[in-house]
């Protein structure tokens, strides 16, 4: 552990991705309207996930992504038993604490929500990775705004329907017509906000490769 720099980056960049996913899953539950369509405010840590999710790719390959996003999995999960467990313990009674109402409000998403959310999680990770790797192996390594935002492209407009179509379409919260308008809104939104972010995945790659190589 802590044998060189590589270990210290990936250190660094798994703290930030899981960070921002878990942080991701629990503000998920609110609901905001853009245009007026409804969406989930859970939206804002992703596109910083997206950025690790590229420098990992990078600098780790795979095997360092895939290992990675299980890891991340487990501990969505993880985070949602300690909720549930949490909120089946009564609360103390007194004038501005929290009860039981609001704290369950906050967190008690539905079983479906949890499900769709780490479903979309893995399916878009998994092919993430493949698209990234497969435009640098094509590309010889060069144009990394290319391989960075195609391969968010491709696999975030894959989370966006997955986690509504499983968490509310499904369950008939959503009808045909709000689901779809929802997912595209969702994922436009993502999407300018990857494609505005991508002189950071230079700016990380730079930083990263003058400290791994010591430059």
């Amino acid at each position: 552990m802590f044998q060189n720099k590589k270990d210290i980056v990936y250190v660094i960049l798994a703290g930030i991705f899981i960070t921002n996913a878990v942080v991701a899953e629990l503000i998920g539950g609110k609901l905001i309207t853009v245009f007026g369509v409804p969406m989930s405010v859970g939206i804002l840590p992703w596109p910083i996930v997206f950025v690790t999710t590229d420098l990992i790719n990078e600098y780790f390959g795979e095997k360092g992504v895939r290992k990675l996003s299980l890891i991340t999995s487990s501990l969505i999960a993880y985070t949602f038993v300690i909720l549930f467990i949490a909120m089946q313990i009564p609360a103390m009674q007194g004038d501005k604490l929290v009860t039981d109402n609001q704290f369950n409000g906050v967190f008690g998403q539905s079983l479906w929500i949890i499900v769709g959310s780490i479903t979309a999680f893995m399916v878009s990770q998994l092919i993430d990775v493949s698209i990234f790797h497969f435009v640098k192996n094509k590309t010889g390594g060069k144009m990394i705004w290319l391989r960075s935002t195609g391969s968010t492209l491709i696999s975030q407009l894959f989370d966006s329907f997955i986690v509504l179509g499983i968490a509310f379409w499904m369950t008939g919260k959503m009808t045909t017509e709000i689901f779809i308008a929802s997912a595209i809104t969702g994922y436009l939104v993502k999407m300018s906000i990857a494609i505005l972010l991508t002189p950071l995945i230079y700016l990380g790659h730079s930083l990263i490769g003058k400290y791994i190589n010591g430059k």
